[in-house]
């Protein structure tokens, strides 16, 4: 395989990332304190004083996202998610509740198959900015084609990471939603936002669908559908709940595992 050419034109673009873009920074801005009242919820984290167990159990130790169960896109094109429980892994067809918050992050390794858990070289928390400050925009690892000169993929590898609230749980469950359904999940969202509504006020049902690359390689899509809609006094709990949980998790400077190899 030849990669003159596309060598070349990384190179160019890689000497022009030797300087930050501009004075952009990455802020958290904190959200509000909120009182949380007690609603009338089947969700455990909506009826109970939810933040300050987990404030008091934390005892000073930052919320790390390696403390979080994290289900991915299986591989081999299966539509059967894999679920972190107390008894082991278990199978599922779908996974159902409030979308709190996510993120959109960004990764590049430089081996082609890192193994898994290892910190990419460069990431982004919100696919614009890089954690030193470039922007993603300028990187020729974003280029279309960048990853092996022959396929249209980009090196440096997207994803949304949702935090999913269940019923039975005070903990969001992390859901990698792969770069291949990244346009379904922003599509998804756009639609709330265009009826004004927020998505932590929804009861969201995420399933896949099995599809194939141009390549033939199989793959599993996701779909993503509001299956109940909260009550106002969910919806305002949940948000309240949301933004002070996600305090908690920005404060324990969680920025660099973001994105690691899976």
């Amino acid at each position: 395989m030849d990669n003159t050419k596309l060598k070349g034109r990384m190179s160019g673009k890689v000497q022009e990332l030797q300087q930050p873009a501009g004075n952009q920074t990455i802020t958290v801005t904190s959200a509000p304190e909120t009182s949380l009242a007690q609603v009338d919820s089947t969700y455990l984290a909506l009826t109970n004083n939810a933040l300050d167990i987990i404030r008091a159990n934390l005892k000073s130790q930052p919320l790390t996202l390696d403390l979080f169960d994290l289900v991915k896109s299986p591989s081999g094109g299966a539509t059967v998610f894999e679920v972190p429980g107390l008894a082991g892994t278990e199978a599922a067809m779908e996974l159902s509740g409030i979308i709190l918050d996510y993120t959109t992050p960004r990764a590049y390794w430089d081996t082609p198959d890192p193994v898994e858990g290892t910190p990419p070289v460069c990431m982004s928390q919100n696919s614009i900015i890089s954690h030193d400050g470039k922007a993603c925009a300028h990187c020729p690892y974003n280029d279309f084609g960048s990853k092996d000169g022959e396929s249209n993929a980009k090196a440096c590898k997207e994803s949304v990471l949702l935090f999913l609230l269940r019923p039975n749980s005070i903990i969001p469950l992390l859901v990698r939603v792969p770069v291949t359904s990244k346009p379904r999940f922003l599509k998804y969202s756009t639609r709330l936002l265009s009826t004004l509504t927020p998505i932590s006020s929804v009861v969201t049902k995420i399933t896949l669908e099995k599809a194939t690359s141009k390549q033939g390689k199989p793959y599993a899509l996701f779909n993503f559908q509001t299956v109940s809609t909260l009550s106002p006094e969910e919806a305002a709990q949940a948000k309240a709940f949301g933004q002070q949980f996600m305090e908690i998790v920005n404060a324990a400077q969680m920025v660099p595992e973001l994105a690691q190899a899976s």
